[in-house]
């Protein structure tokens, strides 16, 4: 966002800046980023936890709540309102600093917490989980700016690594703390998946203690801007019906005068932000000039591809675990920790390395075929695949996002201007959630379209032999049965409970169903990947990052 100065003191919340050249670094020491990393890891940990927090349990959540094939809107919502606010705080904070607006969005994302804790129906809870996205948006976006605020492009790989190492750990912790709670079926009076949400509550109070007294050192210059509530606007009626047909494409069918109408609106929506943008100039929401920029351009096309494979992965991997292979949420939760492992030891591994050497590219294309690699793995699981198979995949999944994601994001930094690196940050954030929520939401309602046929299919072979016809003619299976397959055929798939009590040999062409359309999501996964596998390798420049 280049825009000079305001002629104005600076903020009263923090000190003036140690340099005299608008937009030049503030010069901490090594102890003093490190203290204000410690706030800003807070941050980052909160709003990286709660997008995938909810993986492990959602299938508890779903039933529970009733609404098992719709429970895409709840990593959804997050990640749409999210998306949506990100580019918003990053203006925000160049005119009124970016402690208090981090703040604000920790504020913004306790009530949503609050709120997601005392939710009656799977629609309420997702219609919370976007008032706790509005914050979680600002949490990520906002550490990373400061961070580049206050280092130089090759300092920024130690540092950033650590950012990663807690985003990473968060987003694959997230499904442990997820599954824990959403084993107890009643703690202090209330459903334990409730406290999923209502324990950051006390997190952040401890994030915001922390983070109202280390971002006093960092100095801010505040800049004169005029918010683009039009292109936020554009913005949304352009990103949002597209998600919403992903997630809902299934159900009215692609092709439906209801989708039709949502591709829409959704492309008339984008093509009015950029029209806005470009009208807006200096001021814009994402201003397109930054576009213009090489290894910008490849940052953030990067961020949304591996976007969409990272939280489709991690929305789908937890369902295998526990749809197929009977896992309770917190087993299911425990059996991610060999991605943890590895994504937080390549991470900081990968960071010293880049700040000793400076070369961003091999990791980054070493990081995204990992990743590529994991996800053929994940699509020849089935349903008695053994448990080191899937921890091999994770092993590879866990090391790839260690090495790519913060060397997509440094990729992305490098040769931005320094008064333009709020806009840059919040857009790399910006693609990176928006795949995110498209990977969401794609994957699942992929995997729940193909799922009723599969299942239709294996129960049709099934039933043909007279053993099997018999078994399901007992009245405990019957029963079961009774509440699942529909007078007209159909499957009702809103509640996968029944799992637990069928004959094991009729609940078989149930989870081959389940697998065999979990793996042709996961192939979907691995071809998004390897497209950016190959714009990782032949399109990025090998770049040297500067000491200054």
């Amino acid at each position: 966002m280049t825009s000079s100065p305001a002629s104005g003191a600076p903020s009263r919340d923090e000190p003036p800046p140690d340099s005299a050249e608008p937009g030049a670094p503030a010069r901490l020491s090594h102890r003093e980023v490190v203290v204000v990393l410690s706030g800003l890891v807070l941050g980052m940990f909160l709003g990286a936890l709660d997008q995938t927090v909810v993986s492990a349990a959602l299938r508890t959540i779903a039933d529970d709540l009733n609404g098992l094939t719709a429970q895409a809107w709840v990593t959804t919502a997050y990640l749409v309102t999210g998306t949506i606010a990100t580019p918003l705080y990053g203006k925000l904070s160049d005119i009124h600093g970016r402690r208090r607006v981090y703040l604000a969005a920790i504020v913004l994302f306790t009530l949503g917490s609050l709120l997601c804790g005392f939710a009656g129906s799977i629609h309420q809870l997702a219609a919370f989980r976007a008032v706790q996205g509005l914050g979680g948006g600002g949490l990520m976006s906002l550490a990373m700016t400061v961070i580049a605020d206050i280092t130089s492009p090759r300092e920024r790989g130690r540092y950033q690594g650590w950012f990663m190492a807690v985003f990473g750990g968060a987003s694959i912790v997230g499904p442990v703390v997820g599954g824990v709670f959403a084993g107890y079926d009643s703690l202090l009076g209330l459903d334990g998946w409730r406290w999923i949400f209502l324990v950051n509550v006390p997190l952040a109070a401890v994030a915001l203690a922390v983070i109202t007294r280390v971002l006093r050192r960092v100095p801010h210059t505040p800049v004169r801007h005029r918010l683009d509530w039009g292109g936020a606007a554009a913005l949304t009626v352009g990103v949002v019906p597209l998600l919403t047909v992903a997630e809902q494409g299934r159900a009215w069918g692609w092709t439906s005068p209801l989708a039709l109408g949502m591709y829409a609106v959704g492309a008339a929506g984008l093509v009015v932000f950029v029209l806005v943008e470009r009208r807006m100039g200096e001021a814009a929401l994402l201003p397109l000039r930054l576009f213009r920029i090489r290894s910008f351009r490849l940052g953030t096309v990067l961020h949304f591809t591996v976007g969409i494979g990272m939280f489709g992965a991690m929305t789908t991997l937890p369902l295998y675990l526990q749809l197929v292979r009977g896992l309770s949420p917190m087993a299911a939760g425990l059996a991610m920790l060999p991605t943890m492992a590895a994504n937080v030891a390549v991470t900081l591994t990968v960071g010293r390395l880049m700040s000793r050497t400076g070369n961003v590219k091999v990791h980054m294309v070493t990081g995204i075929g990992c990743f590529t690699l994991a996800m053929v793995v994940y699509a020849t699981l089935g349903v008695d695949s053994p448990l080191w198979q899937v921890a091999l995949g994770m092993l590879f999944m866990g090391a790839g996002l260690g090495a790519s994601m913060q060397t997509m994001t440094t990729l992305a930094q490098s040769e931005v201007p320094r008064t333009d690196m709020g806009a840059a940050t919040a857009s790399v954030n910006f693609f990176r959630s928006n795949g995110g929520t498209v990977g969401a939401a794609a994957f699942l309602s992929v995997l729940f379209s193909l799922a009723g046929s599969r299942i239709a299919e294996r129960l049709a072979g099934a039933f043909r032999e007279p053993s099997v016809r018999q078994l399901a003619e007992q009245p405990e299976n019957a029963e079961v049965l009774k509440g699942v397959l529909r007078p007209d055929g159909s499957l009702d798939l809103e509640d996968s409970a029944f799992l637990h009590t069928l004959d094991p040999r009729l609940a078989r062409p149930f989870l081959e169903g389940y697998v065999g359309a979990m793996q042709a999501v996961f192939l979907v996964g691995a071809a998004v990947l390897l497209l950016a596998f190959v714009i990782a390798a032949w399109r990025v420049p090998n770049l040297k990052l500067s000491d200054e």
